[in-house]
Parts: C-alpha cells; structure tokens; sequence
C-alpha cells in the first residue's frame, strides 16, 4: 500500500492558478498510473487528469486540458497539478490516486486505483 499527501488547494478567485502537490510514499512498483480526481458536492468523483510513472504519457478531461497541467517528478515520488485560468466549475475536492494494476494506464474508472490521498479542497470564487 502507498501513503499519498496531496496539498497546495486553497481559495481562488477566477482566472487565478493554483499548484497542487501530491507526495507519494512506500514501496512502488515498477510502473504504475497516477490520477487527480476531484468532486463537488453532490457529484461523483471524475478525472481531471493521470500519468504514467514513467511520464511517458498523460492526458487530462476535455474541460481542463487546456489549462490543467500534469507533470511528475519522478525522483521526489511527487506529482502536481498546475491549474490555470481557474473557473467556478472547477470548485471541488481534489484527490491524487494510484492505480498499481499490472498493464493499467490511466483508467477512466475512480475504482480502479488502490491507494487514495486525504484530498485538498480547491474553491474558486470571487
């Protein structure tokens, strides 16, 4: 099992950027996908975006990809989330996961991943 950290959420107004952190601690395994969820009150829980471990490949849902960045720094076990031009609708918890299935990459499905942060909560609002 993994320990996740996620932070860096906070208030922001519209049009404002944020960087979410997502420290990953414990024995990883060889190739693994990490994933940003976020949900709203009242929604389920979606995808913003996931990558590889390798950092090889990413991909982010259609509503961010133009202003939510993915990116791994793969010697400190840490992933961010850089989160531009911020709207209301972007308002939410947000979580970092691990998906450690052998031949996963990048499930849509918040069930596939095993390991799960506490989660940081983002509110954009002016």
């Amino acid at each position: 099992q993994l320990q996740l950290a996620e932070s860096g959420g906070g208030l922001e107004q519209p049009g404002g950027s944020l960087r979410l952190s997502c420290s990953i601690s414990g024995i990883t395994p060889d190739h693994y996908s990490i994933g940003w969820f976020r949900q709203a009150p009242g929604l389920d829980r979606e995808r913003v975006s996931c990558i590889t471990s390798s950092g090889t490949y990413s991909l982010s849902r259609d509503s961010v990809k133009d202003r939510f960045t993915i990116s791994i720094d793969i010697p400190k076990n840490t992933v961010y989330l850089q989160m531009n031009q911020l709207r209301p609708e972007d308002t939410g918890v947000y979580y970092c996961a691990v998906d450690r299935t052998e031949g996963h990459i990048c499930y849509r499905s918040a069930h596939e991943y095993e390991d799960w942060g506490q989660g940081t909560q983002v509110a954009v609002s002016s």
